[in-house]
């Protein structure tokens, strides 16, 4: 018998649900045969068969909550369906929450918890670890975990949160009271994807001290360029040149010369970093995901538009991986292609800044005395104006602007 394990999810997260089984209990599978798939705070991850023969039992059910090393379900060897046993007791009522220790590491604490609004919800064993670090009291922090209980996440936020706002955290945690729907309305549980969205975006909103300042930029000389060249660049590199390349490069450019829109605050202390590790933001089937350009500065226009392409590829797929979404020093978002003219980007915690391009228009513009038709696009600069004075942010669009409008300052890196 060969037990199937939830793989290790990668950095920062540390639990997954169940979204759902594509085999059933007794079926026949083969090596590496997809079986399930895992949802994390980023991505899903599909767990594939560690050897051949019958699914045999499934432990954790859909919806359950797991860790890294938790056991999925057994794989019987041969090749002869089986009876399928019955289901592990994690299909019993969610009041009597008895499946948990099938699907979890040993407890790092043996005693029951009390929880806000009634019953005893031990911690997540990474969670318990952590409270009793920080000599955290579980009753002061809210449980976003399966039956409300506390996830690492949610001890983490509720650490990074001022001291003035751990009092009303436990009222503020508690579950919101549902309302009787109307006729002609359905309510649809939000993804764990959609969830994290929500509250990083929220986050970003309390703790930073955000605000965005505007420029425009004149694309002729980009888009002359890249027409000139597409063709040859095609062909040399089998992949197509488009303008966010670009935007990367004069990015990288404009961070060097502003390292704080590159950095983040950590405390009372700001992090400065040697290196740019460039996300951007894609649509995936689930929501928004932003895959990482690790040191971005080191690539070509040839090695961004080929890391772009497949970032973008693997995100409509559904496969990107949890390493590519981590780590990321400040981010690009392009909410043109989906024909936004103007828009205030929302940072991503904890990063210092991010970019917002738009869609290219032909608007009259005034060019040496003289009215003359250009392709424009409006560009946006969200930055935490904790660390980023308003003239760095300012100065780092206009800096972007002159790489853009004259294409050649970033081939000469000037």
């Amino acid at each position: 018998m060969t037990d199937i394990l939830v793989p290790t999810l990668g950095e920062s997260v540390s639990s997954a649900t169940i979204a759902r089984w594509l085999k059933k209990a007794g079926e026949a599978v083969a090596a590496d045969e997809a079986l399930v798939e895992l949802e994390t705070d980023k991505v899903t991850v599909e767990v594939n068969a560690p050897a051949a023969g019958v699914l045999e039992a499934i432990v954790a059910q859909e919806g359950a909550e797991v860790e890294p090393g938790a056991v999925l379900g057994t794989i019987a060897a041969g090749g002869a369906a089986a009876a399928p046993k019955p289901a592990a007791p994690a299909a019993a009522p969610a009041a009597a929450a008895p499946a948990e220790p099938k699907v979890e590491a040993p407890r790092a604490v043996t005693g029951p918890v009390s929880r806000p609004g009634g019953g005893e919800h031990a911690p997540m064993p990474a969670a318990a670890k952590l409270m009793a670090d920080n000599k955290v009291d579980a009753a002061s922090v809210g449980g976003t975990g399966k039956d409300g209980r506390i996830t690492k996440g949610d001890v983490l936020d509720f650490l990074a949160r001022p001291a003035s706002a751990a009092a009303p955290a436990a009222a503020a945690a508690a579950p919101v009271k549902q309302r009787n729907l109307e006729a002609g309305e359905e309510r649809v549980k939000m993804t764990r994807l959609r969830q994290t969205i929500a509250k990083r975006l929220k986050e970003a909103q309390n703790t930073a001290a955000m605000l965005t300042t505007f420029n425009e930029v004149d694309m002729s000389a980009a888009m002359a360029l890249r027409a000139e060249y597409k063709d040859v660049f095609e062909k040399k590199h089998g992949i197509k040149l488009g303008f966010m390349s670009f935007f990367v490069k004069a990015s990288i450019a404009a961070l060097k010369e502003f390292p704080a829109i590159n950095a983040e605050i950590e405390g009372d202390s700001v992090i400065y970093k040697n290196f740019i590790h460039m996300g951007i933001a894609v649509g995936g089937p689930n929501g928004l995901v932003v895959p990482v350009l690790k040191n971005a500065q080191d690539l070509s226009f040839a090695g961004i538009e080929k890391a772009i392409n497949g970032f973008g590829k693997r995100a409509r797929d559904g496969q990107l991986k949890i390493d590519e979404l981590a780590g990321g020093s400040f981010t690009i978002t392009n909410g043109g292609i989906y024909g936004s003219m103007m828009s205030t980007p929302i940072l991503n915690p904890p990063q210092s800044g991010i970019l917002g391009m738009h869609a290219i228009k032909e608007r009259a513009m005034v060019v040496n005395g003289k009215i003359e038709i250009r392709p424009m696009m409006y560009v946006a600069l969200s930055y935490d104006h904790r660390i980023v004075d308003g003239k760095e942010a300012v100065s780092f669009l206009v800096r972007l602007k002159e790489g853009i409008e004259d294409p050649r300052r970033l081939m000469l890196d000037i």
